[in-house]
């Protein structure tokens, strides 16, 4: 996947499941870690996104 499509995807999904500020606190919180010291932004924000979205994924309410 290119770059420029990898950010396109994450933004849209954050945006679309309106987790900016989910997202946001994510990667500030990870700023601070040194686990993820050495990450490139692509790196990080791939980690982020997926913490994101799962939590995202278990708290929804199923439709049935």
């Amino acid at each position: 996947m290119a770059w420029e499509d990898f950010w396109w995807e994450v933004t849209e999904d954050i945006k679309n499941k309106g987790l900016q500020k989910e997202f946001d606190a994510q990667l500030e919180k990870m700023s601070h870690q040194d686990k993820h010291r050495y990450k490139d932004t692509r790196e990080r924000w791939s980690y982020a996104w997926t913490k994101v979205t799962s939590s995202y994924k278990e708290n929804k309410p199923s439709k049935k």
